[in-house]
C-alpha cells in the first residue's frame, strides 16, 4: 500500500532524521518517533539523576522535549492518508 504524507508532518520528521517514503506505513513511522523520545526522556531522567541538571529545572527540560515530539500529540490517522484516498478526493 502506499502512503502521502501530509506536508507539514513531513518536516518535522525530517528534524528527527525520519524519513517515510511512500511505503512507509504511519504507524511505523510513528513508532521510532516514539522510540526516539523515550531514548532523550531517558537520556535526561540519567542527567537529572548524575547531577548535570537541577531538579527544579528539570520539568522545564521534560516540557522542551515534548514541544520537540509534538508530533507524538497527534494521531497517526492525521500524518497520512493512502493512497487510494487521495486518488478520491481529487475526483
Amino acid at each position: 500500500m502506499e502512503y502521502v504524507y501530509a506536508a507539514d508532518i513531513l518536516d518535522p520528521l525530517a528534524a528527527h532524521g525520519l524519513r517515510p517514503t511512500a511505503t512507509t506505513p504511519p504507524g511505523v513511522v510513528r513508532d521510532a518517533l516514539s522510540d526516539l523520545y523515550r531514548y532523550e526522556i531517558r537520556r535526561l531522567r540519567r542527567t537529572l539523576l548524575e547531577g548535570g541538571i537541577q531538579k527544579p529545572d528539570y520539568a522545564d527540560h521534560v516540557i522542551a522535549l515534548r514541544k520537540r515530539y509534538w508530533l507524538l500529540s497527534l494521531p497517526v490517522r492525521h500524518w497520512a492518508a493512502t493512497a487510494t484516498e487521495e486518488y478520491r478526493k481529487a475526483q
